[in-house]
């Protein structure tokens, strides 16, 4: 009987040395005594096979994040934050990963997304004993780890460009462990630097460019807390245009005389799907079965996201979107109040959280949320904490899915959903605005002609003039900006530099 498909290949050895093979335990045994094998066991800890034929670079960067234990800052299944391939979509649709793969440049701009400090090296701007040092650096430490980018076809095996992390180093034998993330098809193995070297110095055919190396560490400060780009919705490429390539000209217009003039013109050519491109970071899980009790990490978190709120709240320029946005004959009023109730969020996000339970990446097409209740909880310091409770159900049946929802600490209002006066004060339209344009790049407004309305704006908008913790939030993001114009503007490959949060 004929079985379809491949289990494995054999590895080629030479030049490869298997990682498991007595030669390849005595390469082991040496580099540990040598102290060149320190990053390989955070790194093995958190070794994955690929997930698809082309996830190569998602599965090493997830990999490679989670051994340097950088919290994604949202749910991954159940109550687990954890990096998962399906994450990393800021720069490149999974879809089209999936079909085609990735390139290095784009393997950067996700590690910063992610929350990672990146240096990043091609190899025709690097030599041999540069790379021999950084290898050397990150194997002599747990808190650097290293992804090449090479060439399969220099070990003799099959396939062609290929990612994987560096796992350790023997100086003697002048060799690199590589821990191979395709495990489904070759074992880690040991193969000569030079050899890597020469397999990471070749050209890329999807970009014209050379491959290379990147070293991942970790960051002082945390990503993004509340609120996120995405470019995860196929309409991200023309908001991102719009809002960095044709709203500055729009603001050129002689008619903008104000700041009023300003918030109108931004606010009225909103496209009408800018919300899939800045949302807040909802936190759902499943309902526990003893009660909806908060963790003290969940009620930590969420007194911080409220801080953060409140300090958007507190922006002058947040006074102005919210006038202009809930003017009576305001233009921009309808798109405001689209599905900013509490109880439309709920709902909307409760089906989000029963479709990443059933692995549909977030998807809520399938899902129908029945009801919605809300409850406030003491979390840190006495704040309150708010819980959006709702039953979704489609054709397989029915579940409890919990919002953690953050809420004003100047108007918080604690009662059941339905009740008279109870009036919840989330992340709704205004303040996810005001986030959007405090997080613009500053070129943005450059080509206001009003020098007094220029200065004015640039006041409102300025990251120094806020608060620590909503600065660093708002520099996350325009930092995102940033790298999502590099992808939209085909930057990316060119230009591997973090951009200047």
């Amino acid at each position: 009987m004929a079985m379809a498909g491949l289990y494995r290949r054999v590895l080629p050895s030479p030049p490869a040395v298997d990682f498991a093979s007595t030669e390849g335990k005595q390469l082991f045994l040496e580099a540990i005594q040598n102290g060149t094998m320190e990053g390989f066991f955070k790194l093995i800890s958190y070794f994955q096979t690929q997930s698809e034929p082309a996830y190569c670079g998602l599965a090493s960067l997830s990999m490679v994040l989670n051994a340097l234990a950088i919290d994604p800052g949202r749910k991954w299944k159940g109550p687990w934050r954890w990096f998962d391939e399906s994450m990393l979509d800021c720069c490149e649709p999974l879809e089209k990963v999936k079909a085609k793969g990735i390139s290095f440049g784009k393997v950067v701009c996700l590690a910063h997304c992610a929350g990672a400090k990146v240096e990043a090296f091609r190899s025709n701007h690097s030599t041999i004993d540069d790379f021999r040092k950084q290898v050397m650096a990150c194997t002599t430490s747990d808190n650097c780890h290293l992804i090449s980018s090479y060439h399969r076809g220099l070990f003799k095996q099959t396939g062609s460009g290929h990612f994987s992390p560096i796992g350790g180093y023997h100086v003697g034998k002048d060799m690199a462990l590589i821990l191979d993330v395709a495990r489904f098809k070759y074992p880690p193995h040991w193969v000569p630097l030079p050899l890597l070297w020469e397999a990471m110095n070749t050209i890329d055919e999807a970009t014209g460019l050379h491959r290379g190396f990147m070293l991942i560490t970790k960051l002082h400060r945390a990503p993004a807390l509340l609120y996120t780009l995405s470019c995860k919705h196929e309409s991200w490429v023309t908001i991102s245009k719009h809002l960095m390539d044709d709203l500055p000209v729009l603001l050129s217009s002689e008619n903008v005389k104000g700041i009023k003039d300003v918030l109108s013109t931004v606010l009225s050519n909103l496209p009408s799907n800018f919300v899939e491109f800045i949302k807040w970071i909802a936190e759902v899980r499943r309902q526990e079965e003893n009660g909806q009790n908060l963790s003290d990490e969940e009620k930590g978190r969420l007194a911080i996201k409220e801080e953060v709120l409140k300090q958007v709240q507190d922006t002058p320029l947040y006074k102005h979107v919210t006038s202009i946005l809930f003017s009576k004959n305001s233009i921009c009023q309808s798109k405001a109040a689209s599905d900013s109730s509490l109880a439309n969020v709920a709902a909307n996000i409760c089906c989000q959280g029963a479709g990443l339970f059933a692995g549909r990446s977030g998807s809520s097409d399938r899902f129908c949320c029945l009801q919605t209740c809300v409850r406030c909880y003491r979390a840190t310091g006495g704040n309150s904490a708010t819980v959006v409770s709702g039953t979704v159900v489609n054709g397989n049946g029915e579940q409890g899915v919990d919002v953690l929802v953050p809420t004003s600490l100047a108007k918080t209002s604690c009662c059941p959903s339905g009740q008279a006066g109870c009036s919840p004060m989330h992340p709704a339209s205004n303040d996810v605005l005001t986030a959007l344009l405090l997080a613009l790049p500053p070129h943005t407004w450059s080509r206001i002609k009003d020098t007094k309305v220029l200065q004015e704006i640039e006041n409102l908008v300025s990251a120094e003039n806020l608060p620590p913790l909503l600065q660093e939030e708002i520099l996350h993001l325009r930092g995102q900006f940033l790298l999502l114009k590099k992808c939209k503007d085909n930057k990316v490959e060119e230009d591997l530099a973090a951009p200047p949060f």
